[in-house]
């Protein structure tokens, strides 16, 4: 859980540069900058329940990661990323994360019981909502981008697969991550 708040922390201003990215980018009507925001504020709510947690399972939550995809998500703030592209990305790392969790709600994924309510955190149907608001801006901004755009939003729609399969590794503690 350690790694998950260090990524909360760095996820903050990655989330807070896509706001700044929707204003630029899109109009009143659509509700992207809502959307985002209430993500944005989630995140607090995320970091003090990782403290709680770290409390009651004696973790520590200093600790620094030694490569994982900050540089990546630093990368996404640059202006000149363009919003479909970090929106894409943002929607993957979020929709990666619900389907995880929500896979060890299901019947017989035999998830252990001390598990269950870190599970129904982020497997619930409230964040898969979320989601789906956040796919339905990420593919009505692919819809109307420039084929290049697309290209690049492709590009890392894979490198967060790419980086999520290694959090995840790194998470369950295997070599080399």
């Amino acid at each position: 859980m350690s790694q998950d708040y260090i990524f909360v922390r760095a996820f903050v201003p990655f989330v807070a540069s896509l706001v700044v990215k929707a204003w630029h980018k899109s109009d009143d009507s659509s509700g992207d900058v809502e959307v985002i925001l209430s993500g944005l504020a989630a995140l607090n709510d995320e970091i003090d329940w990782f403290k709680k947690q770290a409390s009651k399972w004696r973790f520590n939550l200093v600790q620094t990661l030694s490569h994982w995809g900050y540089r990546f998500l630093e990368n996404l703030m640059s202006p000149e990323v363009d919003y479909t592209v970090a929106m894409t990305a943002f929607w993957a790392i979020e929709a990666v994360y619900q389907e995880s969790f929500a896979h060890c709600l299901e019947e017989g994924s035999k998830t252990p019981p001390e598990l269950v309510e870190v599970c129904q955190r982020w497997g619930n149907d409230g964040f898969g909502n979320y989601c789906s608001a956040l796919r339905c801006i990420a593919d009505r901004r692919l819809e109307k981008a420039p084929v290049d755009e697309v290209s690049k939003a492709e590009v890392t729609f894979l490198s967060v697969l790419e980086y999520e399969v290694e959090f995840w590794n790194m998470s369950r503690g295997i070599p080399g991550y």
